[in-house]
């Protein structure tokens, strides 16, 4: 008969005795549950002890996380959380250094755990920890044990980072601002900086004045990778709390100090290799200076300004400037204005009597008048010899350089998704942005040139205008998506994918999608689903079994945790533990916790994952909701909250699970994938067909022969 579900089977350890084997009742009360392990072992005052775990972060067991104890679990009967603090709390204020540092560092282990942190600062911690930082002049590791312990307290978020005094802020400014300081003790002072610069505005503006942006540069210039980390992530935290204007002059300033140059060179191609944390800095930097042209790219242009009259001027008269500029001061307003409106209209401007209603659209608004003058003024013979060239062909074959310009100004902004929020967990920079100074209005130069190329190659009229940009668009992103790392390679890969290679891959495509649709084919793809979806299923918990590194997320910001979930090889349990960062693929034995696949309920995805609605008081993050899934196990409901790295590792983790739970694979990975491997298995199974066409009904059978006088009786000639 299986024990009942409110009862689990754990060993309990205390050191220098033998352990304990216990049925745990988890209704009955904790304190009475001490009471009999510590009357086993002849222990008096049982309220002094707790348990603890004896692996992972080594939790202390409370009421409220109890249920969380699996059969099997191996506790250990440790001091209580109070009676620890207060152990601590009176080591740190010791006079012997040796015992002051031991007692720093296990207070920076233990403060991980919620129930020991609460009670370290009801007895007022933080106080004594402010006065370690702000009196001592050590700059070791008793400091660095400090600001550790520190770190992990705040974490809990029981204190308000805006009740730092300005002594102890000041101290850790001092620390990252000095250069004989140990690497650590840097690391974490710039840690603790980040944490603080989102939380208030005051802090903020303290923040950036006493850390200059020369101080952050000369960290990012450092070989010591964790501390280049660090001082990039405050980097980032001041220009994302930043107001508009602030931001603006704080790129200024980078771009003077040639950053992107320096990010480019030292830490893209670096000889070691780019962390996720680096990845997702490089993101929310590119896209913090995209974010710049959003002003511009929102404005419409106004008829009355005159300095953005003379921007449009300044078009024509590049382009035209030696047909036009002898004889235009002999003639008449009224001729002045019609010879503009022809020049205007050969420019490509759709309403040529007044071009600036062409540009009043807002996306792209003034930016593409930057852009066309950008193009004027830097390639002024290439701008000539498009606009001339276009001039002189016949009116409906001409491609206009305006409206051309206008429209792709509008495609860049989306491909680069200029003037959308930062994501949380993206990671996909563009390593040639950080090669090419004025990279918004370079890339434009380029693809321009690509508009009037592709424009030639289709032979196109101004019916095909949005033919043409379709796909230059398709260009753009085909290119994009193989990560060129200069704009020099970019061009070269544009140019060379020219209308005929686009021609074909789409009837690469398409061929895929139409040899599909004969009936008989219809037929054999569906006689071949189940067997491949079978081997989609094996490769899902295949997956599973090699396992998947998470990072931890919270609402406040992006964390270095992480942890590590693996399905066990005879996909009946889950194992999953905290890892350090640089761990890939830990051993299943090193992951204390488990799930039985058999206690596993059902699997929430996005919204309805608790660990996403216990955030929906605050802006929900779009990226994270497409990424949370979460399991259901046990009686008591409880959850295991997971935020996938990628979507395609959501995408495995999902299917891998709904095949455990017995359930369809919904993700569309999954049609994905099932495609690719129905399209390999029908050309092979088609190949002897090739150029034969298959028709739709199979042949008749023919009718049986009026006799069968042709067959051979063998029997006679075995007589």
């Amino acid at each position: 008969m299986p024990p009942p579900k409110d009862v689990v089977k754990i060993a309990i350890q205390m050191v220098g005795a033998i352990p304990q084997l216990i049925d745990l009742q988890q209704t009955k009360p904790l304190a009475s549950v001490l009471k009999d392990v510590c009357d086993a072992w002849s222990l008096p005052n049982a309220e002094r002890y707790a348990l603890q775990y004896t692996d992972g972060r080594q939790t202390y067991i409370t009421e409220s996380n109890r249920g969380e104890i699996k059969n099997g679990s191996i506790l250990r009967l440790t001091t209580s959380p109070d009676q620890e603090a207060e152990r601590l709390y009176s080591g740190i204020q010791s006079n012997n250094s040796d015992v002051k540092t031991d007692s720093l560092k296990k207070l920076a282990s233990l403060s991980q755990d919620v129930t020991f942190a609460q009670e370290f600062i009801n007895r007022n911690g933080l106080k004594q920890i402010f006065y370690i930082v702000e009196e001592g002049n050590d700059t070791g590791e008793m400091l660095a044990h400090t600001l550790k312990a520190f770190m992990e307290l705040m974490e809990h978020d029981f204190v308000s980072w805006e009740t730092l005094s300005a002594a102890f802020i000041k101290k850790i400014v001092t620390y990252v601002n000095m250069n004989t300081v140990d690497a650590s003790v840097q690391q974490l002072s710039l840690s603790i900086l980040e944490n603080m610069v989102p939380t208030s505005r005051p802090l903020f503006d303290l923040v950036k004045k006493e850390v200059t942006l020369d101080r952050l540069l000369t960290h990012l210039q450092v070989t010591n990778a964790q501390l280049q980390l660090k001082a990039m992530a405050l980097l980032i935290a001041l220009l994302l709390a930043a107001t508009e204007a602030e931001r603006q002059d704080m790129m200024e300033y980078l771009k003077e100090k040639n950053i992107r140059q320096f990010i480019h060179k030292n830490i893209i191609h670096s000889s070691e290799p780019l962390g996720d944390e680096m990845a997702h800095y490089l993101y929310v930097l590119q896209s913090v200076s995209l974010n710049l042209y959003e002003c511009r790219m929102r404005t419409s242009m106004d008829p009355y300004s005159q300095e953005q009259r003379e921007l449009l001027q300044s078009l024509r008269q590049t382009a035209f400037e030696s047909e036009s500029e002898a004889p235009a001061s002999n003639f008449s307003t009224e001729r002045r204005r019609s010879l503009c409106a022809k020049e205007f209209r050969k420019l490509g401007f759709v309403n040529n009597s007044n071009p600036a209603e062409d540009l009043r659209r807002a996306p792209p608004g003034l930016l593409a008048l930057d852009n066309m003058v950008y193009f004027s003024r830097h390639t002024p013979n290439v701008y000539s010899r498009f606009v001339l060239e276009n001039s002189s062909r016949e009116d409906k074959h001409e491609c206009p350089f305006a409206r051309s310009s206008i429209q792709l100004t509008l495609i860049l902004c989306e491909i680069l998704h200029v003037g959308e929020p930062c994501s949380e967990t993206a990671q996909a920079f563009y390593p040639m942005f950080f090669g090419q100074d004025h990279f918004f209005e370079e890339l434009f130069c380029i693809c321009i040139q690509l508009v009037n190329k592709t424009w030639k190659e289709m032979r196109a009229t101004q019916e095909d205008f949005d033919k043409v940009l379709q796909v230059v668009r398709e260009q753009i992103t085909r290119t994009l998506s193989l990560k060129p790392t200069s704009l020099e390679l970019f061009k070269t890969r544009v140019n060379a994918l020219n209308y005929s290679e686009i021609l074909k891959l789409r009837q690469t495509e398409r061929l895929h999608q139409e040899e599909t649709l004969a009936v008989p084919v219809l037929e054999l793809r569906e006689r071949l689903k189940p067997e491949l979806l079978e081997l989609i299923r094996q490769q899902r918990l295949l997956h599973l079994c090699e396992g998947t590194l998470f990072r931890k997320i919270s609402s406040r910001r992006r964390q270095d945790k992480l942890w590590y979930c693996r399905l066990s090889p005879n996909h009946k349990v889950l194992h999953y533990g905290d890892v350090e960062e640089g761990v890939h693929s830990p051993p299943i034995e090193s992951l204390p916790e488990k799930i039985p696949v058999a206690d596993m309920k059902m699997l929430l995805v996005g919204k309805e994952c608790p660990h996403t609605k216990e955030k929906s008081s605050g802006k929900q993050n779009k990226d994270v909701l497409e990424l949370a899934f979460s399991i259901v196990y046990d009686m008591e409901e409880y959850c295991l909250n997971f935020v996938a790295p990628t979507r395609y590792e959501f995408c495995l983790w999902t299917d891998g699970l709904n095949v455990l739970l017995g359930k369809e694979m919904t993700s569309e990975r999954t049609q994905t994938d099932l495609d690719v491997l129905l399209s390999m298995e029908l050309k092979l199974r088609l190949l002897d067909l090739e150029n034969i066409s298959i028709p739709d009904t199979p042949p008749p059978v023919p009718k049986p022969p009026s006799n069968l006088n042709f067959c051979y009786d063998f029997s006679h000639a075995e007589q």
